[in-house]
């Protein structure tokens, strides 16, 4: 029989799919997952869209069913914070003061909302959406025609606003930078953004930051960097996250923005792994180390980390592959160009069904697909091979996509 504890922090997406994996591959040892949540570990994605429009239930959002952990063997621990870890001594002290030892350690400690910090910051009514108990508190609060102002126009921002639209709400969108999304997309993509969010009733407020807020004990007006002020009901805050890698700072672990893994999410101690939003990791494809933020990479390098953990480790070095969904419009991403010489529109942005190519060297570095996910798995095909595209060919609808590959 093997005695041996591997021990995964986190019950995030990375952290159920580490131990998942764990059992899959055949290990026959003692599996301990930990979360500081009272749920077992769900999906984050639905929580600005279907579970706040109330269409999904919490059950709906978890990975695995609870009961599949028992018959898996493994041991989840809820409600539980680690307040240190020891790699000299091969164990963890949880808040209680009790003891965890391990064998191998995985961290799959995910990410933390990024605070704001300006007057009347800590009053009620001010939210952040980040887990199941942020989304019920907005949910509540969410009456139709009430005014809600989003700090943000990022993704998280730009999903909320539009699921509170639908649910009644009247929001309005402040973003400091002179585009949405401005980390993540094209100057192009944010001018469509802009103009779909317009057309389906939100107003956005562009080049504008928050100054303070007001109200007596809960929040009644947020003040704005050109003097104006805005009547609302509550605020939610989505101005970006942080990665949780105190924890692995302080065992020693190589940190700098994340957790420093290699390609087989070994950390600097060959012991312990980590996986998902903490990790900054490196990429083959972008020829750089990254910090990915995204739904696809925590459950892929979840996968990877687990099969490290067993011996069977493979190099992970995906394309980065992003979604959202707002209003109507299923808008996915694909790698993260920081240059190129020619954008290629293949559609209809009128239409909000199209994909927005970006080539350098007639080599696609990156794609934007709204209402268009097959062309989506193709560009990755297209982008895994290196073929050199040219652009009349991406244009040209009476082609398929796929007889370029």
């Amino acid at each position: 029989m093997d005695k041996r504890n591997f021990v995964v922090v986190g019950a995030s997406q990375a952290g159920c799919w580490i131990s998942k994996t764990l059992r899959q591959e055949g290990f026959q040892g003692k599996i301990t997952l930990i979360g500081e949540e009272r749920y077992y570990p769900y999906e984050r994605p639905p929580l600005s869209k279907n579970v706040l429009l109330g269409d999904a239930d919490i059950e709906s959002t978890y990975f695995f069913k609870p009961e599949s952990y028992k018959d898996d063997d493994i041991d989840v621990l809820l409600n539980t914070r680690v307040h240190k870890i020891s790699c000299s001594d091969k164990n963890i002290v949880l808040q209680d003061g009790s003891l965890v030892t391990w064998d191998r350690l995985a961290l799959a400690t995910g990410s933390r909302v990024r605070q704001l910090e300006v007057e009347g910051s800590a009053l009620d009514g001010i939210y952040y959406l980040r887990n199941l108990d942020d989304t019920r508190a907005i949910k509540e609060s969410a009456k139709p025609d009430s005014t809600v102002v989003i700090v943000g126009g990022g993704w998280i921002g730009l999903e909320c606003a539009a699921t509170l639209k639908t649910l009644g709400c009247n929001p309005i969108v402040i973003e400091s930078s002179e585009r949405l999304c401005a980390r993540a997309v094209a100057p192009e993509i944010s001018v469509w953004m802009s103009d779909f969010h317009a057309g389906n009733g939100i107003d956005v407020r562009l080049n504008t930051s928050v100054k303070g807020f007001k109200g007596d004990g809960s929040v009644t007006s947020v003040s704005l960097s050109d003097n104006s002020q805005i009547e609302c009901s509550f605020v939610v805050v989505g101005i970006g996250v942080l990665p949780n890698a105190e924890l692995a700072e302080e065992a020693g672990l190589l940190v700098d923005n994340g957790i420093i893994v290699d390609d087989l999410c070994v950390t600097s101690d060959k012991n312990i792994f980590a996986a998902g939003d903490v990790t900054n990791q490196p990429n083959n494809f972008l020829k750089k180390r990254v910090r990915l933020e995204s739904w696809d990479n925590a459950m892929k390098q979840g996968i990877s980390a687990g099969l490290s953990m067993v011996g069977k480790g493979k190099s992970y070095s995906e394309i980065p592959w992003f979604w959202s969904q707002q209003f109507d419009a299923n808008i996915q991403i694909i790698g993260i160009p920081e240059s190129w010489d020619e954008t290629v529109v293949r559609g209809n942005k009128t239409a909000n069904e199209f994909t927005e190519f970006y080539l350098r060297d007639n080599h696609i570095v990156g794609a934007v697909a709204v209402n268009n996910s097959r062309e989506i798995k193709v560009t990755r095909r297209l982008m895994q091979s290196g073929k050199k595209i040219e652009s009349v060919d991406l244009t040209d609808l009476n082609k398929k996509i796929q007889t370029l590959v």
